[in-house]
């Protein structure tokens, strides 16, 4: 088509080349699902009447060390944009800086807390600096890809959900014009849930709105501040996300459906968010947070009770929506892609295990500090110090007595005296007794980040491992060795061709990392994994971080994505903090626990 006027929002619709266009958009992120998928789950999109997807950027995973860029393999977002484009589906991209999302930190790296001053989502020069750093590679290779230009993008958000944080007035104005002057000409949105609506707001980006059920004085609050312009829900939330420890939030269809109806009837647009989660792979869930001291870390599966499940399956919630956006399409809709095929493997029986002590030599070289550092500020991966996973933090004690954390803690620590568990220190437990010995002992505290808070208040305060001082019947613990656990794939790898690894015969110590072989005759297929004879920890497969597993639940399967196995022997690694029954389970359903409707 011959492309003069993108998309305009000057009257009660919107309009792209002066033509009225209603948006019937869709979120599912690329950092969710593995690349392979990309197209199934558009292709699955559009065939429900979708017209335009949405999409955030991760800034965290994009620039994993400051000045150090990846947009390959699973994070080419033009790849994702262009695809997008050949199945003929318009797109709104969020890229933040701040996405929240459940995300880790809300897509922030972690390296920006190891300045002290750092004021995240504000003008702090430290922020703004990083930003337009970031900003410089990412919106030169969105560009090209405008509308104007030829390409999917019809629409930008600014930031996210700022009135609901609004400290500086300055900053969305600062954040519009970082999209600008790096050539976005695109239309410009805001979103806001009702409680920052009319704060998050930046002169030249329409207002829109997040919710799941209607409320008349917020689309009138709309009205009000845009008369005669568009109306859009940018976040539609079709369910809702869990928390460890707590249950699988659930939205009934029906209701779900007779809201996207309400809305349609006003002549709103609408954007479904999720339409499908996807997948907290790795270490990448975010946290909740609760008021002070207690933060919820987010689970691993991302499924969002969302009319595609997190392995891309139909649901109720699919047909209704599709049944209902089909009266808005003049062609009839696409038939139905085919769903992937799935397998209960036998179950895979560990073979071999390492202790958490023995794996210390595949680490970095330790770190000797008189006082405990976070892991923000630790000097490792070219001084922007370690994201995620866990630390030991080892110093010696010469008697037992009563160990307070006094809330410094980030976020779970496993205790150990000589490499024997002794308790857990965490936002709930901030002291308990050691046993008394004999002599000068080794205190180790293995700190596990849980996952940053990526919504609230305390964005600023996400720094994790020990964040202050620890004290034995009131002394100050000091002179600490610091081992940092990231687990990222060169570490895996090393793990794996290690020739230190026990045979089962040896009975394991844990912590520990155990292995098991998954053997497949055929071309792989989807499943779930269960570890029903195992407490906590996270698993890889062929060096895939899979995210982790707690069976406090709600979560008691992680899902398993074919395109990350292979035919003959595929390599399955957990690191488990406490116990094992010695094999691994696969199933073709998901478990996400108990459910509670979402109130």
């Amino acid at each position: 088509m011959n492309r003069v006027e993108g998309l305009r929002a000057l009257s009660p619709q919107f309009t792209l080349e002066k033509k009225p266009l209603r948006i019937l958009g869709g979120s599912i992120h690329y950092f969710r699902v593995p690349r392979p998928y990309w197209e199934d789950r558009l292709q699955k999109m559009k065939a429900c009447g979708i017209n335009t997807l949405t999409t955030y950027v991760p800034w965290n995973l994009h620039e994993p060390e400051q000045g150090v860029f990846n947009f390959e393999g699973d994070l080419d977002l033009e790849a994702y944009l262009r695809l997008a484009a050949n199945l003929g589906l318009w797109v709104i991209l969020r890229p933040g800086p701040y996405i929240c999302s459940e995300w880790e930190l809300g897509g922030l790296p972690s390296w920006l807390l190891r300045d002290e001053k750092m004021k995240l989502r504000t003008t702090y020069l430290g922020f703004t600096d990083a930003v337009n750093s970031f900003f410089d590679h990412l919106l030169k290779k969105v560009v090209p890809l405008q509308y104007t230009m030829g390409g999917p993008i019809i629409a930008f958000q600014v930031e996210n959900e700022y009135g609901a944080y609004a400290t500086d007035e300055q900053y969305m104005l600062f954040t519009k014009e970082a999209l600008l002057s790096r050539g976005i000409t695109e239309l410009l949105v805001t979103s806001d849930g009702r409680d920052g609506q009319g704060r998050g707001g930046v002169k030249g980006a329409l207002e829109t709105i997040n919710f799941q059920k209607v409320h008349p004085e917020h689309i009138k609050f709309l009205d009000e501040i845009q008369p005669e312009r568009p109306k859009m829900v940018m976040e539609y939330w079709s369910g809702w996300f869990d928390t460890w420890e707590g249950l699988h939030h659930v939205f009934a269809a029906e209701k779900m459906a007779g809201v996207v109806e309400e809305i349609l009837k006003m002549n709103m647009s609408i954007n479904i968010y999720m339409f499908h989660g996807g997948t907290n792979f790795g270490f990448m869930n975010g946290g909740v947070d609760f008021g002070r001291p207690v933060a919820k870390p987010i689970i691993t599966s991302y499924d969002y009770d969302a009319p595609l499940s997190e392995a891309g399956d139909y649901t109720t919630k699919y047909h209704l929506l599709r049944n209902l956006f089909s009266q808005y399409h003049t062609e009839p809709l696409p038939e139905l892609p085919s769903l992937q095929e799935r397998k209960a493997y036998q179950p895979a029986v560990i073979h071999k295990h390492l202790s958490l002590w023995d794996s210390l030599q595949f680490t970095d070289k330790p770190f000797k500090s008189e006082k405990p550092v976070n892991m923000e500020n630790l000097p490792l991966n070219n001084n922007n110090g370690q994201s995620y996973g866990y630390t030991l933090y080892e110093t010696t004690i010469a008697a037992g007595g009563i160990l307070n954390s006094q809330n410094n803690v980030r976020d779970r620590a496993l205790v150990f005296v000589d490499k024997q568990f002794v308790g857990v220190l965490d936002f709930k437990t901030h002291e308990f007794a050691l046993p008394d010995g004999e002599g000068k002992r080794t205190l180790g505290l293995l700190v596990e980040n849980s996952g940053r808070v990526n919504y609230g208040k305390v964005l600023d305060e996400q720094r994790k491992g020990l964040v202050g001082d620890i004290l034995l019947n009131n002394h100050i613990l000091r002179d600490f060795i610091i081992h940092s656990l990231e687990m990222k794939p060169d570490f895996v790898n090393r793990l794996e061709s290690s020739d230190h690894w026990m045979s089962m015969r040896h009975q394991p110590s844990f912590p520990g990392f155990f292995q098991a072989k998954l053997h497949m005759d055929g071309s792989p297929k989807d499943t779930f994994m269960k570890l029903d004879g195992w407490t906590k920890g996270v698993v890889f497969v062929n060096g895939k971080n899979l995210g982790r597993y707690w069976t406090v639940g709600p979560q008691q399967t992680l899902y398993v994505p074919a395109p990350w196995l292979h035919k003959g022997n595929n390599q399955v690694i957990v690191f488990e903090e406490q116990k094992t029954d010695g094999k691994i389970q696969f199933t073709t359903s998901p478990d996400y626990g108990m459910t509670v409707d979402v109130q």
